[in-house]
């Protein structure tokens, strides 16, 4: 059986290494006695991992100790710790698209020569390629090494649908009339769900929505199209669902909200990461166990398929010196080598980089959507939301307009035609 942090905390490391019982020598840990401070997202990947941090330890000699933030105040501290140059962290967990903005500013490490010394060790073949250049990659620059993948995914209940008479959605436009048709406010139970809160849970969730509905933020120039007619109709649509199948008080949801109103059974669609997939089975949370299906996003009709891929990398302080950039190197490499991903697969960390952990014959039976989140990675798409400089500034404005839609203080056209204009003051 699979563990997810959210089942337990505290989980126990077995095994003492020959490091732990004092036969390596000090060639062997050149960095014993240091310590490493990491800022590290509060996904499930965090839970686990401070849970294996002592085997690195008896292993390295070197102490790591996990900061675990909310994602608006990881974004807020790291990104004051390197404008600072405070050297408050010496490894990052960063999302796929803030590595434009590392990479312009030279906040991070890049990566680029110590990969190709250390090929062998590295097995960079059994890492997706889609995962090696959307977690990390920004114009040939490894500014941040993959550690957690996620896929897109859609969760739906299939007893309700079965119940109904319906198929699960093969595109976007049968996902919508699935959601309607599957709102019974009266039996407090709701079509659909998706982030609604202001800032970058709606602004995220929406832009995977209007990829997969055909809008796209940036246009063929490279700049900026927030208010092309596509994206208008896609946050028009967006909006009609909000107001007509989504649980009350859906605008003020985030990620955990959101991902909470469909474990607590009121929800029949939601698209998600599939960092979440285990929780939907583990009764000590879910109230849906065995009645959850997992399938790969669908995209509009007639469109070509948008696998969604998105996830965490490591980021190395640019600003420390040589020798803890060399040790938070040794870190890296570590947690993201096979042995450590499966440990953290099987540990519920529920973020994948290798082809190797999502293939393990040992994971399908408690993992049973791998193979979703196999062919999404072997398809996917890092690119929906921009990798550019200045995508955290794009991802604030989109995260206020979108919301205001929501909220019925502006029509789509209007609040998009007001993004497009303050997002065009950058570029």
């Amino acid at each position: 059986m699979i563990i997810s942090k959210y089942a337990t905390i505290g989980l126990t490391v077995a095994g003492v290494s020959a490091f732990a019982l004092g036969t390596a020598s000090a060639q062997d840990r050149p960095y014993d006695g240091m310590t490493l401070n990491v800022a590290s997202m509060n996904d499930p990947f965090a839970f686990v991992l401070q849970d294996m941090l002592p085997r690195f330890q008896e292993e390295t000699g070197i102490e790591v100790r996990l900061n675990i933030l909310s994602y608006p105040e990881l974004l807020s501290r790291v990104t004051a710790d390197f404008v600072g140059g405070t050297q408050g962290f010496d490894i990052v967990t960063t999302d796929n698209v803030w590595t434009g903005q590392f990479a312009d500013a030279g906040h991070t490490v890049v990566l680029n020569d110590w990969i190709e010394r250390d090929a062998a060790e590295i097995r960079v073949d059994d890492i997706y390629p889609v995962l090696m250049t959307s977690l990390g990659n920004f114009e040939g620059q490894q500014v941040a090494f993959p550690f957690a993948g996620y896929a897109n995914v859609l969760v739906y209940r299939e007893d309700l649908y079965a119940e109904a008479g319906l198929e699960p959605p093969e595109t976007m436009e049968q996902l919508v009339e699935a959601a309607y048709a599957l709102t019974q406010p009266e039996a407090n139970q709701y079509g659909w769900v998706a982030n609604g809160q202001r800032g970058p849970a709606v602004a995220q969730d929406w832009m995977q929505y209007n990829a997969q509905m055909g809008g796209s933020i940036m246009g063929d120039d490279g700049l900026p199209a927030l208010n092309s007619p596509e994206n208008v109709e896609s946050l028009r649509v967006y909006k009609s669902l909000f107001d007509d199948t989504t649980p009350p008080g859906a605008v003020e949801y985030d990620w955990g909200g959101r991902e909470e109103s469909f474990r607590q059974g009121l929800v029949a669609n939601q698209q998600t990461w599939s960092v979440a997939s285990a929780t939907y089975d583990n009764p000590e949370m879910s109230r849906v166990v065995g009645q959850v299906g997992i399938i790969l996003a669908p995209t509009g009709e007639g469109l070509e398929p948008r696998y969604g891929v998105g996830g965490w990398g490591l980021g190395i302080n640019a600003d420390v010196d040589d020798r803890r950039q060399e040790a938070a190197w040794e870190f890296v490499k570590w947690v993201t080598s096979p042995a450590i991903q499966l440990d953290m697969a099987e540990m519920g960390g529920g973020g994948y980089i290798r082809i190797s952990t999502v293939t393990a014959p040992e994971l399908q039976d408690d993992l049973d959507f791998l193979p979703v989140v196999h062919q999404s990675f072997t398809n996917g798409d890092g690119e929906f939301r921009p990798r550019i400089p200045q995508y955290p500034e794009i991802q604030d404005i989109l995260g206020d307009a979108v919301n205001s839609v929501l909220v019925g203080d502006r029509d789509p056209q209007e609040a998009l035609d007001d993004a497009q204009a303050r997002v065009m003051e950058r570029f």
